[in-house]
């Protein structure tokens, strides 16, 4: 190797170090549009909270843990196929309805299309270019009808056509993520549990965790979220545990 030479260096995300080897010149970011971890979040701490809270609710009314148990795997079912069958629905209802503005996005470029180049040019001196600028970007970027439509979608929309929510993925996400927090507090009946006290400490350490898991997705500690998610599903079990025992004898 001649002392000119440089060895390469790994580049980190799609790009390769600066002069100063310390500070790389692009980063990556983690996947915020793959429409799995909100379904998947969401769908874990809402079994969790509500098939807990519905499980206190019917302990504090007083019945078998046989009628419990099965309460709460009615909840964990039924609720599992609630949230994937909404989040199917919701997700595909808004990648159809994106869709229909990116055809509608694509019939004004054929129609008008010297109209659209100088929309996107618009746009760009809003954002800071000069106006020769501007216009001869947007004159290059509308050349090509396919990189266009891509170019006005992903600007005037805000999103990405090539890498839209998919309906399935959420679904899935929601319903498998959904049934394991909903089992949580299940289990210890499902083992032969007569009391609430297991579910209690069962469930009330799923949502910590829970709450500490997200923590690594935001800018909170794992402390803070998972204290936060404990204590919200500890007052909807607490509401339910008392609604049940203040009107579980009068039903029966």
């Amino acid at each position: 190797m001649s002392a000119d030479a440089v060895p390469a260096t790994p580049a980190t995300g799609a790009s390769a170090l600066s002069g100063d080897d310390e500070h790389p010149i692009g980063h990556r970011h983690r996947d915020v549009t793959g429409g799995w971890l909100r379904p998947a979040v969401f769908g874990a701490t809402d079994g969790l909270v509500s098939n807990f809270a519905l499980i206190a609710g019917v302990a504090g009314g007083g019945v078998s843990a046989h009628q419990i148990g099965l309460t709460g795997l009615a909840g964990l079912v039924a609720g599992a196929f609630s949230m994937a069958t909404g989040e199917y629905t919701s997700v595909a209802s808004q990648t159809e309805l994106t869709q229909a503005e990116i055809e509608i996005e694509k019939a004004e470029l054929k129609r008008s299309p010297r109209a659209e180049e100088a929309e996107l040019a618009s746009l760009y001196m809003s954002r800071g270019l000069d106006e020769p600028l501007a216009r001869e970007v947007a004159r290059q970027l509308s050349a090509d009808h396919e990189t266009a439509w891509r170019v006005h979608t992903r600007e005037e929309l805000g999103v990405d056509p090539d890498d839209l929510p998919r309906p399935m993925t959420a679904a899935w996400s929601s319903f498998c993520a959904f049934a394991l927090g909903a089992l949580l507090p299940l289990l210890p009946y499902l083992l032969g549990a007569h009391s609430l006290l297991p579910a209690l400490l069962l469930a009330g350490l799923g949502l910590f965790a829970a709450g500490a898991f997200v923590s690594r997705f935001t800018r909170r500690t794992a402390l803070s979220s998972g204290a936060r998610q404990l204590l919200f599903g500890a007052a909807a079990a607490a509401v339910t545990y008392a609604i049940g025992h203040l009107v579980g004898g009068r039903l029966g």
